[in-house]
């Protein structure tokens, strides 16, 4: 896609929230804007009220990264919450998200969202699965227990719904119903809707500053309840085979 006037409205918003990450954000911004060179994008980074200084540095860089737009949470709401601020205010038709601690790699990103804009209609969804994962083992058992129990559950066809890099249709999106910690079940909500869902392997590297945010039984404790949520949303799903105007 070639590269268009900054005024015009951008095929790709990519959508970072960040909450607390002022050693990881400036970097990741300036690894996107390397990434979409080149591309009609647009950048924009969700602080969830940060306390540190990630908002101000962000700021910083409007100047050297044109395409960023920094929006700010007057409180805290949470990561789904900031994902969900950033996509309403996106002009992109794809949005492509990251987890804004640096552990997703930007590089991935045009692979994705060109996997999605060369795919049908129907598919709105190309979500990423994180290979070598650079996590510590609890963690990664933690995930596959939690993916391997969501997947039978939900049928979803996700290995790895918790990967932050994904693409998908910003209209595809609007039409789910919303909750916290929505992002997680992006692939069983977007198949819900009749839409189809498909995945690749992407990168995935260690934290190289800040503190994450979840833990493992924290995690667990939501997951739980969002789980019955969604299987709850799925059987009161209603499919009229399509809509035709006569």
């Amino acid at each position: 896609m070639a590269r268009q006037a900054a005024s015009s409205t951008p095929d790709i918003s990519v959508v970072v929230p960040v909450f607390d990450e002022e050693g990881a954000a400036p970097a990741l911004a300036r690894e996107i804007a390397s990434a979409f060179k080149g591309r009609n994008y647009e950048m924009i980074f969700v602080d969830d009220a940060s306390r540190d200084g990630t908002r101000a540095a962000l700021k910083a860089l409007s100047a050297e990264i044109p395409q960023l737009r920094v929006l700010s949470h007057r409180k805290n709401a949470g990561q789904s919450r900031a994902l969900r601020s950033g996509i309403l205010s996106a002009r992109g038709a794809i949005i492509v998200t990251l987890d804004g601690d640096g552990q997703n790699d930007p590089a991935d990103g045009p692979a994705l969202a060109d996997a999605l804009a060369a795919g049908p209609p129907e598919l709105a969804l190309v979500g990423g699965e994180r290979v070598k994962r650079q996590d510590s083992a609890a963690k990664k058992v933690a995930s596959r227990v939690g993916n391997g129990v969501r997947k039978r559950l939900l049928r979803d066809t996700a290995n790895d719904t918790g990967c932050g890099l994904k693409a998908f249709r910003r209209e595809a999106f609007l039409r789910l119903p919303y909750f916290d910690h929505i992002h997680r079940y992006l692939p069983a909500l977007m198949q819900r809707e009749g839409y189809r869902t498909a995945f690749r392997p992407v990168n995935h590297r260690h934290r190289q500053s800040g503190a994450s945010k979840y833990t493992n039984l924290g995690r667990l404790w939501a997951s739980l309840s969002d789980l019955m949520g969604v299987i709850w949303l799925q059987s009161r799903a209603r499919d009229p085979g399509g809509v035709d105007e006569v």
